[in-house]
């Protein structure tokens, strides 16, 4: 089953020649270098489905088409051979990739590189969805980069972005998991900010108390406590004050995840308009999601997904180990061919029933 978050924290950045690639620019097409930009707020369609409700898709609509014209679109699937990929199993059921940084995290060191790595599993009858975390230091093959001087190896998962962009990404996800990526949303929990304070804060229970290792060195009470955007942004970064590292960052990152959905869903901004205008201004100005993903479209069609049926799953791994002088996370391979073929088949009762409850 996926891992049930226990084991030690890799504890490390990247330290082979992914590391080195992913502190590298890319070229713009007319030469000029600059760093990779980051997409920014995760699963933009969920947030905003949410704020519309089951009645409110006909009016938020306007606001949707006003943000699908301001939108940030990435060749997400550019480059990516059709015959290498799994073909889909169930006609009707969506998968979204989620790849996500934090730009503005003290301990980040490097430039391009996926801290975050969500596989969001929507089921046909769409009504709720399953999000499975990859640990961003998972071992895996990593498929040739297209101009063939990356890749073909095993490496951490993270280095697929640094070596080839979003369509390596893909192919690497896909490789590992079976399951065909139908959309992408690129995020940056930097962004994470702008789009708490619109709600007005949010409740995280933390499971202990501890001290922020980043200035201002805030301390997090056990128990459920209200977060502003700065605050919340903190919590999902602390990862060293725990036993199990990563993983706890995962955790932190999900619980945020959800506290945006639920008080989104739950805080009348449908009637709001002010609200609503700060909190899709907010979104809009944060994402990044493939050409081919329509935000009304998709709004529409899950707009009973609330917190309460979405599921985190982390998935299944050994724990940590080393490769030479890398710290990596060990997948299960026979529990994640085991699991994503539930995840193939559409099966939501297995993946639940097959996963740790996040």
């Amino acid at each position: 089953m996926p891992h049930r978050e226990q084991t030690s924290d890799s504890g490390t950045e990247p330290t082979s020649a992914a590391a080195a690639a992913e502190s590298t620019e890319e070229p713009t097409p007319d030469g000029r270098r600059r760093r990779r930009r980051w997409g920014r707020i995760v699963l933009i369609c969920l947030l905003v489905l949410v704020v519309l409700g089951a009645g409110g898709v006909v009016a938020g609509g306007l606001y949707l088409r006003s943000v699908e014209s301001d939108i940030e679109r990435v060749d997400a699937f550019g480059g990516v051979p059709e015959e290498s990929r799994p073909q889909p199993v169930v006609t009707g059921a969506t998968n979204i990739m989620i790849l996500g940084s934090d730009s503005r995290d003290p301990e980040r060191t490097s430039g391009s590189r996926t801290d975050t790595i969500i596989v969001a599993h929507l089921p046909k009858d769409r009504s709720s969805a399953q999000l499975i975390s990859i640990p961003r230091d998972t071992w895996v093959p990593v498929p040739k980069s297209k101009d063939g001087n990356h890749g073909g190896r095993d490496a951490k998962i993270n280095a697929a972005y640094a070596w080839g962009g979003i369509p390596l990404m893909v192919q690497t996800v896909e490789s590992f998991t079976g399951v065909r990526v139908d959309h992408v949303t690129v995020i940056d929990f930097a962004g994470f900010k702008e789009i708490i304070d619109a709600l007005g804060g949010i409740d995280i229970d933390s499971e202990k108390t501890f001290t922020s290792i980043h200035e201002p060195f805030h301390t997090f009470k056990q128990g459920v406590q209200r977060m502003d955007g700065e605050t919340a942004l903190d919590y999902s970064r602390q990862r060293k004050q725990f036993a199990d590292g990563d993983f706890a960052r995962i955790r932190h990152q999900q619980q945020v995840i959800r506290a945006i959905i639920d008080k989104a869903s739950s805080g009348g901004i449908i009637t709001n308009p002010v609200k609503l205008n700060d909190f899709l201004k907010a979104t809009s100005n944060s994402v990044s999601v493939d050409n081919d993903l329509s935000l009304l479209d998709m709004a529409t069609q899950l707009r009973g997904v609330r917190g309460g049926n979405m599921t985190f799953l982390t998935s299944p791994t050994k724990g940590t180990g080393q490769v030479g002088s890398e710290s990596v996370v060990f997948a299960d391979k026979a529990r994640v061919k085991t699991f994503y073929d539930a995840v193939r088949r559409d099966s939501v009762s297995e993946i639940v029933s097959l996963g740790s409850k996040k």
